[in-house]
This record gives structure tokens, C-alpha cells and sequence, in this order.
């Protein structure tokens, strides 16, 4: 060994050696300065070992070494840990040690880490009322790029629900502070989110037994709309209900509006 080499901080030295392939130098030199339970550089190597032996396939001694990266309480390597941990459970599937280990992400309490867990959270969420109060948490975190993510998740699970007002006014209040970039397709989400508003009032216009000139142009746009949205099936019907209304008056009506398209 060369003094240069001597000289070089064994972590690096690791790192070296995990990018030229040899996992197992790499993981014989992090697991003695993770075996030091006073050394500096404790945290950093539990969370490299747990990596590298994962890449090596030992996924139980990665997982034992992120816990003990985890216990250190260390505000990055703490976090970066719980990551680890939550990420593999989630590949396996296993749902409840998931979100666990991004509970614990939240635990740690490091910046960067909280708007990644709550998005995660919300991922794993098992209801609408979860999913919603993680992703509203996942908004207020203070990470513009994330907060916008959740924000147009939030809108798309709120427009599934029926509750396209709720969901334009969360898309109004992400624009308010949104990265540059995020806006274009916020926007693009909140003219959706009005469609479907618009969709609701043409629908609850016609239910309402307005008179038939009203009635029949609500129809129409109800029927020329839904397309938009990828409804087609639903544009039809709503031109066969006014087309077929026992109202003859209506149906008339709703007919020289059909046939602008003949």
C-alpha cells in the first residue's frame, strides 16, 4: 500500500473500491468503522454498508446496518437510512414496514427528507382522508418542485372523488408559490379541474328542470365537454337523453343543436 493511500480517509478508500466492483473490501472496511461505536464517521459508513450490501444481495445485513445508521439519530445519515429502508420494503411490497420506516424518516426530522416521506405516505395511504392530510402536509413542507407534485396529486385524487371545487382551490393556492417551471402544468391542471366544474353545473342545470331553451344548451355543452375529458361514452348518453326527453319541446331543441354536425 502506497503512503498516498495510507493517507486517504477510509471512506473514500470504500467508495473506491464499491465503484470498482470489489463489494467486499468496500464492506470489510465500512464494517469497522461502523464495529467503532465513537468513531466520526459511524453514520456515513452504516448507511454505505447497508448500500453496498445490498448491492452484494445480503438484503437482511443491509437492512441491519441502515437500522444501525438509523439509531445514530445523525440528521442526514439518520434520514438517507430510513429512506433505505422504506424504499426496499416498498419494492418488496411490504406496505406496514413501509410506512414504518418513512414514519421514522419524519422522525428524524431533517428538511430535505420530510416532503419525500409525506409523498411516500401518501403513496402507501389507505383511504382518501390520509392520502389527503399527507399530501397537504407534503405542500406545506417548503420544497416548492415537491410541493407542486403533491399539489397536482392532490387535485387528480380529488377530482376522482367527485370534488373538482376542492380540487381547483388547491391548484389556486400551489400557483400562489410554485417553482417557475411547475406552473404551466398546474395551470394545465386547474383549466381540468374547471372542465369538470363546468360539467357539474351543466349536469345539475339540466336536473334541475330548467325551461328547454336552457335546458337543451346545457345539454350541449355537457355533451361537447365530456369529450374533452375522455368521456365519450357519457357524451352520447347525454345527447340520447335529450334527444329522446319527453319534453318535445326540449328534444327539438336539443336536435337543431345535434345536427350543427351533420
Amino acid at each position: 500500500m502506497t503512503s498516498s493511500e495510507l493517507e486517504t480517509p477510509p471512506l473514500d478508500t470504500a467508495r473506491r473500491l464499491a465503484e470498482d466492483g470489489d463489494l467486499d473490501g468496500a464492506a470489510a472496511i465500512l464494517s469497522r468503522l461502523v464495529a467503532d461505536p465513537e468513531g466520526p464517521d459511524r453514520a456515513q459508513a452504516a448507511v454505505g454498508l447497508a448500500v453496498v450490501l445490498e448491492e452484494r444481495g445480503d438484503v437482511e445485513a443491509a437492512r441491519a446496518a441502515a437500522r444501525t445508521a438509523l439509531a445514530t439519530g445523525h440528521p442526514e445519515y439518520a434520514a438517507q437510512a430510513a429512506c433505505h429502508l422504506a424504499q426496499g420494503f416498498e419494492r418488496e411490497g411490504r406496505a406496514e414496514q413501509a410506512r414504518a420506516s418513512w414514519q421514522a424518516v419524519l422522525g428524524v426530522g431533517t428538511a430535505a427528507y420530510v416532503p419525500l416521506a409525506h409523498l411516500a405516505l401518501a403513496r402507501l395511504a389507505t383511504d382518501l382522508d390520509e392520502a389527503e392530510r399527507e399530501l397537504r402536509a407534503a405542500m406545506a413542507a417548503g420544497d416548492g418542485e415537491i410541493g407542486a407534485h403533491a399539489a397536482r396529486q392532490l387535485a387528480d385524487l380529488l377530482m376522482e372523488h367527485g370534488e373538482p371545487g376542492m380540487a381547483a382551490d388547491v391548484l389556486m393556492e400551489a400557483l400562489e408559490s410554485a417553482p417557475e417551471e411547475d406552473v404551466p402544468g398546474l395551470r394545465v391542471q386547474l383549466g381540468i379541474a374547471h372542465l369538470e366544474l363546468a360539467c357539474a353545473e351543466f349536469a345539475e342545470t339540466v336536473e334541475g328542470g330548467a325551461d328547454p331553451q336552457t335546458s337543451a344548451l346545457a345539454i350541449e355543452l355537457l355533451a361537447r365537454t365530456l369529450p374533452l375529458r375522455g368521456r365519450e361514452e357519457d357524451a352520447e348518453r347525454v345527447w340520447v337523453y335529450g334527444l329522446e326527453h319527453e319534453d318535445e319541446t326540449l328534444a327539438a331543441e336539443v336536435r337543431l343543436r345535434y345536427d350543427r354536425d351533420a
